[in-house]
């Protein structure tokens, strides 16, 4: 017995010994990614991060929200003064020309290459992929969580007034909305005129239309450039709704009125609405019992061409200042971002649309736009590319534009509660805009876009 135990005790002290002089398992390399998204879409982050951790043993992201878009990007501008930044932020398209004048990235392309990933960038949609390129055609962020306007609308409330398809034109849209009110509902269409539905109200309408929000193309040409939309059909289109909202076919719903659009469209109380794709899957979770309902591309007025719309949302940026580590293990989360398979993961849990051709064919063969409650979302990729973008409509790149588009939102309350015409409000919004436009030339004088 005792000769048994003195192998053993042999045996166990050379397993010990083995394992003392084997190296220890490297532990992985963690890096910060940054991002603006709260509450369910949070959790959905959150959970991808997950996925791409337990997939490999190299790298392990930190994925930690920062409330909200305007936050995530001050809270990193403030961390890379003082060289605590991410490795990765997530920034909203609207900060874009801030990004690309602050010198303070690692272009993803160059990334990519330098860390031995082959991306096929002509994969992405062009629509998408342009408003985050440089004037050249180079990406310097990963577009991620994308998104258009459509038109939701009611199918059982235009069934009552004969009719089975949504408006095309706003003239065919006007038509439907009396018609609608006289078949007894009381809310044919619900806006929003706060700074957000600038990118609705303002942005979408003139891209579709082909109409410039500002001069040098949109801003993509040189940091003087001017907003202009007082000088558009923008103008008509903020007349006509504030005719309708005159005549009771249009009501203004807010969560500071109580009820927001998105809850107004589910519930029934309302018939139309202009909103994100993203809200596609709280509507199909909050609505009414068998309400039946559908979404369309965005009226034009009659006669247009129609263009594609503008790409929402936000892409992923990595910063400079990193070590070469941390940037081999950005380049593997974006490339495991990039798979169709976390494309069709990222559009079910979240309703953004995927950024690549080859991730929506991955979808569409995976029969996801087959059925309820993911049908109807592909409407947002044929309007995304209804068109080539034009200089125009591969989207708008002006500095500051939050307080732009604040200044929308206080010129729009003020000429729907007839504080100010409508030509004198439009006027104000480019004056005033203007007066940050200058400031933020100023701010970079000298410097010019990539």
């Amino acid at each position: 017995m005792s000769k048994l135990k003195n192998c053993i005790s042999a045996a166990a002290a050379g397993v010990m010994s083995l394992a003392l002089a084997l190296p220890a398992a490297a532990a992985p390399v963690k890096f910060d990614f940054w991002f603006g998204l709260s509450g369910d879409l949070e959790r959905v982050v959150q959970t991808m991060c997950t996925n791409f951790n337990n997939s490999q043993t190299d790298y392990q992201v930190v994925c930690t929200s920062q409330g909200n878009y305007d936050a995530a990007l001050q809270n990193t501008i403030a961390a890379f003064r003082a060289g605590k930044q991410p490795t990765i932020v997530q920034v909203y398209d609207v900060g874009t020309a801030t990004m690309m004048l602050s010198g303070a990235y690692y272009p993803v392309s160059k990334l990519m290459s330098e860390n031995g990933y082959k991306v096929n960038w002509n994969d992405y949609f062009p629509g998408i992929a342009r408003y985050y390129a440089t004037s050249k055609g180079e990406l310097l962020s990963f577009p991620f969580n994308s998104s258009t306007a459509l038109l939701y609308w009611n199918k059982d409330a235009f069934s009552k007034i004969g009719k089975t398809e949504a408006p095309k034109t706003w003239e065919e849209a006007a038509d439907d909305m009396k018609a609608l009110k006289g078949a007894g509902f009381d809310c044919p269409m619900a806006i929003n005129i706060s700074g957000n539905e600038s990118w609705q109200l303002m942005e979408q309408f003139s891209a579709v239309h082909n109409e410039p929000v500002a001069t040098q193309n949109n801003g993509y040409d040189g940091l003087n450039a001017r907003l202009t939309v007082n000088k558009t059909k923008f103008v008509k289109y903020v007349t006509d709704l504030k005719s309708w909202y005159d005549a009771g076919l249009i009501k203004i719903k807010s969560k500071d009125l109580g009820q927001d659009m998105v809850q107004a469209f589910a519930s029934g109380d309302c018939q139309m609405i202009l909103t994100s794709v993203g809200d596609h899957g709280t509507v199909s979770k909050t609505q009414k019992a068998g309400m039946n309902w559908d979404v369309a591309e965005l009226p034009v007025y009659a006669g247009t061409e129609r263009k594609n719309s503008l790409v929402g949302g936000a892409s992923l940026w990595v910063l400079a200042g990193k070590s070469s580590d941390e940037y081999k293990g950005a380049a593997a989360f974006l490339n495991f971002i990039a798979k169709p398979e976390t494309a069709l993961f990222w559009s079910t849990n979240t309703g953004y649309i995927p950024v690549t051709k080859s991730g929506f064919d991955f979808m569409k063969s995976s029969g996801f736009y087959d059925k309820a409650p993911y049908k109807g979302r592909e409407v947002a990729i044929a309007s995304l590319t209804a068109s080539e973008p034009t200089p125009i409509t591969r989207g708008v790149r002006l500095g500051n534009f939050t307080q732009i588009r604040a200044e929308f939102g206080n010129q729009m309350q003020a000429i729907f509660a007839n504080k100010v015409s409508v030509q004198e409000g439009v006027d104000n919004i480019v004056k005033n805009g203007n007066a940050v436009l200058d400031r933020f030339e100023a701010t970079y004088k000298g410097k010019q876009l990539p």
